[in-house]
């Protein structure tokens, strides 16, 4: 299976904001969309980092509640991991886990065509696994 299997079911929708955009405003998007990071882009469109509830929660206990006014732009994941809609799922399971990363944006030709979490990945590899284990079912059934 392909990062395209796993669009094709969620969809391609991202929650995204700007570097100026604050802390409290990326929570609030967190919170809102039920999801565990949101895409930092430039005015341009142009990937510039990531901030998830893991940059969150280090930041308040680094330095309080006081981080919530503060900008984007000096509290996001810089380096973004990225991949693209051909790549094999397991491939970006094993990047995840190396670079203790849980979201990844897809991009493709240089844009965000979506992003891609380790629970959606291990969702799909898990359905994989029960189809192919229904399949070897039934061809047991009909040798029986």
């Amino acid at each position: 299976m392909q990062i395209s299997d796993v669009l094709a079911a969620k969809g391609r929708r991202v929650a995204t904001l700007l570097p100026t955009d604050t802390v409290e405003r990326a929570v609030r998007l967190l919170a809102e969309w039920r999801i565990g990071a949101v895409v930092i882009e430039d005015q341009w469109q142009k990937l510039a980092g990531v901030f998830s509830e893991r940059d969150l929660v280090r930041l308040l206990a680094q330095d309080g509640p006081d981080v919530m006014q503060r900008p984007l732009q000096g509290v996001m994941s810089h380096n973004v991991i990225t991949c693209h809609a051909e790549d094999k799922i397991d491939d970006i399971l094993r990047l995840m886990t190396i670079n203790k990363v849980r979201h990844v944006p897809v991009t493709e030709n240089g844009r965000l065509a979506g992003i891609v979490s380790i629970g959606d990945l291990v969702y799909h590899r898990l359905s994989e696994k029960q189809q192919e284990a229904e399949v070897l079912l039934e061809i047991a059934r009909m040798r029986a």
